[in-house]
């Protein structure tokens, strides 16, 4: 049986357990219904986003869509700022800022602008497939600011909007993020500091065919290892004289990250590695060269991995038992550890969030969808929302639901942007006429 579009299927719930469902207003049944009625200006929406490349890298190409969402958001009634980022390397973020009344609770939406897809990848174009539409950055995240424009297209049909106190970042380097990221992230950050509540819109989670609340995001930090040994003759292997050398060093020092650092909500990889009688990193750390010859006790060894984490205090005592692991030597040998600066931090699964969730959940019940549990933090990455995490309550995956991210086959469930639509229609309706 073909299924029925999302604003049918709300109807006929309500039609069919009205007791169940009474909470629902005429104003947010009249959201569910503008946003099903509007589902192809939101696919449309998508297609031109999704057709304009915005690698991280591609400047020019990020300003484009930011200058596409420029145009969605002023004739709602917000006022659009471009902050370039050019001495980051990147090229900005798009900032807009809606007024309401004074009293209300100031909302923080954040998404971006940018995609993992560079100008070279061969993957570029929108393409519908049933209820899947493919594409670069089709979910993560020109899908979820779809969701964001279909939402407060839908609040300002039923009225909700204009009382509504709303800041809306898209920032353009979330994938890889401009240097220092101190000033990178700094308006956002600013902006954390004056908001009540954070709603992130990158893309939900689902967990055993589940819809799942996401409460906390681990962090994300970069780490180097670089192990030195005695560059001599390979027959005086594991000698006083000659030591073991930087491989054996490197490898030793590995293995007891493996087994002494696990804990619970903690992951640690080795993503790069390199070694011999000389070995080096480019600049960006992203690519080793090492030559060396089998009868040389190797000089050099180099390993680069990720921490990720879900507390500062976490991170502090993880990155303290890695130095200490670090500077316990073979003989013959030395080693240094490294934590790249500008990482992202955590956001932690707090009472205020949970409580969010709670909220959300309460829009799910009025709306006869299934409650949303809280996500396992080791199944979401990091986000821009925990450089807000520190400030403000918030609530991750509130864009669509998609498969493959970050890699050619992208692609967005069709469906899932209408409900996560509605549900942000209500929730920020909800949310904003509560009192600071």
């Amino acid at each position: 049986m073909k299924s029925l579009p999302f604003a049918a299927l709300i109807a006929l719930q309500l039609a069919l357990s009205p007791a169940v469902h009474a909470k629902l207003s005429p104003a947010e049944a009249k959201m569910a219904k503008t946003v099903e009625a509007e589902q192809g200006r939101n696919l449309a929406l998508l297609e031109r986003l999704v057709n304009q490349n915005s690698g991280s890298q591609n400047l020019e190409g990020v300003e484009k869509v930011g200058q596409m969402m420029r145009a969605e958001l002023e004739p709602l009634g917000f006022q659009v700022e471009w902050k370039p980022m050019r001495d980051t390397g990147r090229a900005g973020h798009l900032i807009a800022t809606h007024a309401g009344k004074p009293d209300g609770k100031r909302l923080l939406l954040i998404g971006h602008l940018d995609t993992v897809f560079e100008p070279d990848s061969p993957f570029q174009k929108f393409v519908r497939k049933g209820d899947m539409g493919e594409g670069p950055g089709a979910g993560d995240d020109k899908g979820g600011m779809v969701v964001v424009v279909a939402a407060l297209r839908a609040m300002q049909a039923a009225g909700t909007l204009k009382d509504a106190n709303i800041e809306f970042h898209m920032t353009g380097d979330e994938e890889d993020a401009g240097t220092p990221i101190e000033k990178a992230r700094a308006d956002l950050i600013a902006a954390g500091k004056r908001s009540d509540v954070a709603l992130d819109f990158e893309g939900l989670v689902r967990d055993a065919g589940a819809d799942m609340g996401s409460v906390a995001r681990r962090s994300s930090d970069s780490w180097t290892v670089t192990a030195t040994g005695k560059a001599s003759h390979s027959s005086g292997i594991f000698s006083a004289e000659a030591g073991e050398g930087a491989i054996y060093e490197l490898t030793r020092i590995i293995h007891r990250f493996r087994t002494e650092l696990p804990e619970p909500n903690l992951t640690f990889n080795v993503g790069l590695i390199a070694g011999g009688q000389q070995a080096e990193l480019d600049a960006g750390g992203i690519r080793a060269t090492a030559n060396g010859k089998t009868n040389i006790i190797p000089a050099i060894a180099i390993a680069r991995g990720d921490l990720r984490a879900l507390s500062p205090e976490q991170i502090d005592r993880v990155k303290a038992k890695m130095a200490a692991i670090v500077a316990d030597h073979a003989p013959g040998t030395g080693a240094t550890i490294g934590f790249d600066p500008g990482g992202y931090p955590p956001m932690a699964p707090t009472e205020g969030n949970k409580a969010l969730l709670v909220k959300l959940n309460g829009v799910n019940r009025d709306l006869g969808l299934a409650e949303m549990a809280a996500l396992d933090p080791l199944k979401r990455g990091a986000g821009d929302i925990s450089f807000v995490a520190a400030d403000v309550d918030g609530l991750a995956g509130l864009g669509p639901w998609s498969t493959g991210d970050h890699a050619p086959g992208e692609a967005v469930d069709i469906p899932s942007i209408a409900r996560q639509a509605t549900r942000a229609a209500i929730l920020m309706s909800r949310l904003s006429a509560e009192k600071r």
